[in-house]
């Protein structure tokens, strides 16, 4: 696209910037223990899109490595590299945590950074009970639902190099956040996946602030879709999560596991309609212009067209 500050890529063409160098870094079984429900990623996309992409980041890890050593002759002091951090954002559904934590694997693999963290926005959700007393249960992932100031608070502490930070742990069965916290040990890289990743500073209210996630964020990307292939994929993985997950009794969705496909499949679409579509439309997608990579995904759910943001 001329004068476009991206360059775009289909598939093919992307896959020829992958480094030949060696063989795939993952077995099919790695692929299968990472990937999301759903999301059918394979060895052949892994080789595709994916090589590339984090031959791209180790790239950006390498420039970033360069540039602190010039920062060092420059100031004349013995600065201490900070972790790397990448941020993986999409809408519900979309793939990006089977993303975000293959490319943790696959950057893992590179000889210059072999201590890579992964850590999700989720368990900077606010807990049920403080959602449910600020009336906003039903606004669950709504960029208002965050404990924005602590997210803010882990990568600012993350960036500033501190030996560990306490990251909160969010259950996905019993979908509210634990009373426990994973030390995150200044890795030489920490994926950032979540929703809300890119999003700007809020500028009006209470919640207003000069600094964003995104303004610590070394390189971002964002997983696409078209939101009708999004929405049906978050039906199909509700409907394949009631005779799974569901089915555990600690699972806060179990009342769903009983219904009949047609009833689970009409709840499932009412809550994609009233809640995370509309989320999707009004506070994640406009992010994805503020993406360095976008990968957009075809109805299959393969990546068919990449986006990278000029240098």
């Amino acid at each position: 696209m001329s004068g476009s500050p991206f360059v775009d890529f289909d598939r093919s063409a992307w896959a020829e910037l992958r480094d030949e160098s060696g063989d795939l870094p993952l077995t099919a079984d790695e692929l299968e223990e990472l990937r999301s429900l759903g999301d059918p990623v394979d060895l052949d996309e892994v080789r595709d899109v994916y090589l590339p992409v984090s031959r791209l980041l180790d790239l950006h890890v390498r420039a970033s490595a360069g540039l602190l050593e010039a920062y060092r002759t420059f100031l004349r002091q013995d600065e201490e590299r900070t972790p790397f951090v990448i941020g993986i954002a999409g809408s519900v559904s979309v793939g990006k945590s089977t993303t975000a934590r293959l490319l943790r694997l696959l950057l893992a693999r590179w000889d210059d950074h072999p201590d890579v963290a992964l850590v999700t926005t989720d368990g900077f959700l606010y807990p049920n009970a403080e959602l449910e007393r600020r009336g906003i249960m039903t606004r669950k992932g709504f960029p208002e639902s965050y404990d924005r100031r602590a997210l803010l608070r882990f990568v600012s502490d993350v960036k500033a190099g501190k030996p560990e930070v306490p990251a909160p742990v969010y259950s996905h069965l019993v979908y509210d956040v634990l009373d426990e916290q994973r030390p995150v040990a200044r890795p030489d890289i920490l994926v950032l996946e979540g929703l809300n990743v890119l999003q700007p500073a809020p500028q009006t209210g209470e919640r207003a602030s000069a600094l964003a996630v995104s303004d610590l964020i070394d390189f971002s990307i964002y997983v696409d879709a078209h939101p009708a292939d999004v929405r049906r994929w978050y039906i199909e993985r509700f409907l394949a999560l009631r005779e799974t997950a569901f089915r555990d009794p600690a699972s806060y969705f179990r009342r769903y596991a009983e219904m009949d496909t047609e009833a689970a499949r009409a709840r499932a679409a009412q809550l994609w309609d009233e809640i995370n579509g509309p989320n999707l439309r009004e506070n994640i997608a406009p992010t994805r212009s503020r993406a360095g990579l976008v990968l957009t995904k075809g109805p299959d759910h393969s990546v068919r067209r990449i986006r990278l943001r000029k240098l």
